[in-house]
């Protein structure tokens, strides 16, 4: 019985040890693999494996015999494939850096023990902004289930208080809105739903929303989401900027803490002065597109240094103002 179990589970192993422990630079010989097989407490010779590499490829693996040994060329996913998943999920701003490294070492478990060190160390993104809420994931199924089967959900939707910890918005009011789509932009996941109280639609950080349930109510706003122009709603709604790096100091009315975390992260320096306004700094991209950044903030975010910052900012509202 034991040596009809190992002949079943023999090509399996051998299968485990290709994909481990081979690739183009590292193929393994038939007596390595023997010797490998053994530690499993499998006994089988080298002409016993040649025959599970003949039913590996007739399965439709691409088994790669050369005079140095044998690997397991075409994967599901190559190398530079990964590298790019592995970049995007190290980057991504709504991926939490615990979740990131889940992910990368799963996506490194689809190549060999030797691309999985090179995908691990491959980059290291500083002071990137991460989210910090674990939930996103659950929450991302809620809202695509309640789009599934046409509901309403009810949910709190969460805001960043001056000492960096996240509390519900209107003491806790539940938000009843209609979910309509998930949107990936820049960086982060957003829900658009219809808002029926305001007639109208909107958009939420779906890492911002928490105690997600799905009610018994038909979803509303079917009409004005089969007329938006998706494209043009995501131009309007999300901004960015880049440019020359300076450090920056910034005064803020107290309610706009969670607005320059969002944009620079919890690490960013910042305190509540005696007379209740927020005193930040931070390092920005001084250029035309943070000047709109400010100037969008209708004055809650001012500018206090440096001077040269300053008489540039001067500079191009003057240049506005005379067109």
């Amino acid at each position: 019985m034991a040596e009809s179990y190992d002949k079943k589970s023999r090509i399996l192993y051998v299968l485990k040890l290709l994909w481990e422990e081979s690739d183009e630079l590292h193929p393994v010989s038939a007596a390595s693999l023997s010797k490998k097989l053994e530690t499993y407490g499998i006994k089988c010779e080298r002409r016993s494996i040649f025959h599970c590499f003949d039913m590996l490829e007739e399965f439709g693996f691409d088994i790669i015999r050369t005079n140095k040994g044998t690997y397991l060329g075409n994967r599901f996913l190559e190398l530079p494939e990964l590298k790019l998943l592995v970049d995007a999920v190290q980057s991504s701003k709504f991926i939490t850096s615990k979740k990131s490294s889940e992910l990368i070492d799963r996506l490194s478990g689809l190549s060999s023990i030797y691309d999985k060190k090179l995908l691990k160390n491959q980059v290291y993104v500083s002071g990137r902004v991460k989210t910090m809420n674990e939930s996103i994931y659950y929450n991302i199924d809620a809202v695509s289930e309640a789009i599934a089967d046409n509901l309403q959900i009810t949910f709190q939707y969460l805001d960043w208080s001056p000492d960096k910890k996240m509390i519900p918005r209107h003491d806790g009011k539940l938000y009843e809105i209609s979910p309509w789509c998930l949107v990936w932009e820049r960086e982060r996941y957003y829900m658009i739903g219809y808002d029926a109280a305001f007639a109208m639609m909107k958009h939420y950080r779906v890492d911002k929303m928490r105690r997600i349930e799905t009610i018994d109510k038909k979803r509303e706003g079917k009409s004005v989401y089969k007329s938006m122009d998706m494209s043009a709603y995501t131009i309007e709604n999300f901004g960015m900027y880049a440019g020359r790096r300076q450090t920056v100091n910034l005064t803020a009315d107290k309610n706009m803490a969670g607005v320059i975390i969002d944009r620079f992260g919890t690490d960013v320096w910042m305190h509540e002065a005696e007379n209740g306004e927020l005193s930040v700094s931070v390092e920005v991209s001084v250029s035309p597109q943070f000047f709109g950044w400010i100037t969008a903030m209708g004055g809650k975010v001012r500018i206090a240094g440096p001077n040269d910052v300053k008489a540039e900012y001067y500079e191009l509202l003057g240049k506005c103002m005379e067109r």
